[in-house]
């Protein structure tokens, strides 16, 4: 006889989860980073060590939390330590989704060991899910510690529907408020389970709803991580809808019982609340005030930290101007599904797996409707609020690789895969995986009479758990950061590619956050002065190139080809601004027809008539520094000097590099005339080629070549390095160091292939 289904007071199996989530977190140890990675890692990997703030909007939870434990000594690589930071949390993350699988299939699956197996198997599917797996192996963002919130959240309502009515389980929600409210200040991602638990109070237990204290733990929460409380300091509509809101609140507590007002819950609803946002509006503008290395939009104002808050940076539209069509939209959601369950074996395996496990979590779903109506609208929210709803709040452009119909022209895509904003969906979907998991084991397990040949049966129907190692088996090439240095190498050689002293102009963000990192964290070049020009239309970008002071340039440590370098460090600022002169540069300058700027011998052209506020300051770069400090602008800039300022008689690449000479260059003497690369210093860049860079990380084998598109233009610098670099000395006769060249160029461009 089927035994009945197991009571809601059994105690969860904190042991069998907690070695769930040792298992994931073995498969993420195996596969980690062994140092940052492109993309946002290092800004965060740096962020971290200098407990600073990094991008809008800000993440002090994120900091603060991988500050502290970044300092605890497991391992001697500070980004080894980040980076393992990342996969416990994501581990973690799988573990409590493993305590709600299995209270989910209490009424489904009733053999306890087969539950377990099952929901076992359901998150193993959901940790190696491919971008979940990818974004654990290496601290890329802060989305790895938003899914431990969500599943934290997730597993308090689920835990809090058990409890027997009463003051005790009602602190529970105090909890999750608190644990919704602090996940906010890391990113709002973590606020995305709130709707689901909301699903289960009212599922549970209605009469909650009618509480006022429970209605302005709601309230509260709402404003605090919405940020719309700040509507009360500034006026307008949003402040009267506030008030009037809160007047109605008070009025109906009156009604329902005055005495609430004296009753200690209504005050520990507040302070939950209170205490969870305050990281937002007490470490960013305290730590910014201090200045840190990474203090990305220095919010020392009111109003600076409600740009950061705000990410008013990004210049996001209103949702109801659709950056894409929201089919199209939709369809990169189900594109970067897609990926998650082979993306190693081609388009073929991936639709075939995406079909078998869309297939079992529709099974799961349907199985919740039928024994758990509560937790299949719990989840059902869950798979909502992370996919329907996110994604029209999210409104993306068209994705990066998502084919778009010819027939629209011309459309503006996203810079990178956005896949990682989904994680979280990857992530929970393996929990109507297991439940379709163990409902497929319970059909295939049949009814017969006696427990042994129940025993029997569900055993012989445990080989279909086997599927849920295909994500394993189908992601671990492309998923797996084991071995990839090339990011870290990269900052390096491009930091050692300069004179000391120098000032660096990059482009954005994978050619810039590696070399924070390796700044910051790991000591190198930190005499060198970087400019960034997406940065540089930001005022507080500008005034921290302003009042830097140039470290000592260290000659013991820095690469061979500037040991025996003898010069002075300069100490005067880059910029030769005042704080409010700064502030006051135009945004955009219309230029008059073909004008130009000339510094002692070096002459320049606009080449165009509209300049924005980031080409002013590279002019300005150049007029406060040439023949004070040597001035570089990186390949990963391509011709941006050439198109704004005509400057190619001037540049003079060395490597990854361009060096903006005082006057025209000229062949002979060691510089050559590339017809890729302009004027090439030949004998610096070979002593940069093949003396100071470490193109063994660029041109590693890597069996499915480079996986992030967006970001191979990086690695492809090696590529034109040394593919122009071999030209070039083929050009004076050396033919034995171009052929050196080529067949590095030739293994790098191995990756780069589709």
């Amino acid at each position: 006889m089927t035994p009945p289904p197991a009571s809601p007071r059994e105690r969860p199996p904190y042991l069998w989860a907690a070695l769930a989530g040792l298992a994931v977190f073995v498969i993420y140890l195996t596969t980690l980073a062994p140092t940052t990675a492109f993309w946002d890692t290092s800004e965060y990997i740096a962020a971290a060590y200098v407990l600073g703030i990094p991008h809008p909007p800000g993440n002090p939870l994120f900091t603060v939390l991988a500050h502290v434990w970044g300092a605890i000594p497991l391992v001697e690589s500070y980004a080894v330590r980040i980076n393992l930071f990342a996969a416990i949390t994501s581990a973690a993350s799988a573990g409590l989704y493993f305590l709600v699988a299995d209270r989910w299939m209490r009424d489904v699956v009733p053999v306890r060991w087969a539950r377990l197996a099952a929901a076992f198997a359901g998150i193993l599917v959901g940790a190696t899910a491919w971008t979940v797996w990818n974004q654990s192996a290496v601290n890329e963002k802060v989305y790895t510690l938003s899914m431990l919130s969500t599943a934290l959240v997730l597993w308090l309502g689920v835990h809090w529907a058990d409890d027997q009515a009463g003051q005790h389980r009602d602190r529970w929600l105090i909890l999750i408020a608190y644990v919704i409210a602090l996940s906010s200040t890391n990113h709002m991602m973590g606020v995305l389970a709130a709707p689901a638990v909301a699903i289960y109070v009212l599922r549970t237990e209605p009469a909650m709803l009618l509480k006022p204290w429970v209605l302005w733990l709601g309230l509260l929460l709402g404003l605090a991580v919405s940020g719309k409380w700040t509507a009360l300091a500034e006026g307008g509509a949003e402040r009267a809808g506030i008030l009037l809101l809160a007047g109605l609140l008070v009025a109906y507590t009156f009604w329902r019982d005055a005495a609430e007002f004296r009753r200690p819950m209504l005050y520990l609803a507040v302070l939950a609340v209170v205490v969870g946002i305050s990281l937002n509006y007490f470490f960013l503008p305290i730590r910014a005030a201090q200045y840190p290395p990474i203090n990305e939009g220095e919010p020392v104002t009111w109003i600076a930290l409600q740009e950061v808050l705000n990410r008013a940076q990004y210049g996001k539209p209103s949702l109801l101007f659709r950056q894409a069509d929201f089919p199209s939209q939709l369809g990169n959601y189900f594109q970067y599904f897609s990926w998650q369950f082979a993306r190693d074996w081609g388009p073929m395996g991936m639709r075939m797996t995406t079909a078998l496990f869309s297939f079992l979590a529709l099974v799961g779903a349907t199985a919740l409707w039928r024994r758990d109506r509560r937790a299949f609208w719990a989840s059902a929210t869950l798979m909502l609020t992370l996919t329907l709803a996110l994604i029209f709040y999210l409104n993306f452009k068209y994705g990066f690789s998502y084919p778009v119909d010819p027939s629209k022209g011309r459309v503006l895509r996203e810079v990178r895969e956005r896949d990682y904003f989904f994680v979280v969906s990857f992530s929970a979907v393996g929990l109507w995986v297991a439940v379709g998991l163990g409902s497929v084991m319970q059909l295939l397990s049949g009814l017969r009479r006696g427990a042994a040949a129940e025993a029997r049966d569900w055993a012989l129907a445990a080989p279909v758990l086997g599927l849920a190692l295909i994500p394993l088996a189908g992601n671990h090439l492309t998923a797996s950061r084991a071995g990839e240095t090339v990011a870290r190498d990269f900052a390096r050689d491009l930091l050692e590619s300069v004179e000391p002293y120098s000032i660096l102009i990059t482009a954005g963000d994978n050619d810039t956050f590696p070399l924070w990192y390796a700044q910051e964290v790991e000591g190198i070049r930190r005499d060198v002065t970087l400019a960034n020009l997406s940065l540089m239309n930001t005022r507080w970008h500008l005034q921290q190139l302003r009042r830097r002071v140039t470290p000592v340039f260290d000659a013991a440590a820095a690469a061979p080809i500037w040991r025996d370098w003898k010069g002075e460090r300069p100490t005067a600022p880059v910029l030769n601004f005042s704080e409010a002169d700064i502030n006051q540069m135009p945004e955009v300058q219309l230029l008059p027809p073909n004008s130009g700027v000339r510094f002692g011998s070096l002459e320049l052209a606009f080449g165009r008539d509209t300049v924005i506020l980031a080409d002013l300051m590279t002019v300005f770069l150049i007029r406060d520094n040439i023949g004070k400090r040597p001035i570089y602008f990186s390949w990963s800039a391509a011709g941006y000097p050439d198109e704004l300022l005509n400057a190619t008689p001037y540049l003079a690449t060395e490597g990854l590099v361009r060096r903006l000479n005082d006057a025209r260059l000229a062949p002979g003497a060691g510089m050559v005339l590339s017809r890729s690369l302009g004027f090439v210093d030949l004998e610096r860049t070979r002593r940069l080629l093949f003396g100071t860079y470490n193109y063994d990380a660029a041109s590693r084998a890597r069996p499915r070549g480079w996986v992030d598109r967006p970001s191979q233009t990086i690695l492809s610098l090696y590529n034109i390095a040394y593919r122009a670099g071999a030209e070039s000395f083929r050009t004076v006769g050396d033919t034995a160091t171009a052929a050196r060249a080529d067949s590095i160029a030739t293994a790098v461009g191995a990756s780069l292939k589709e």
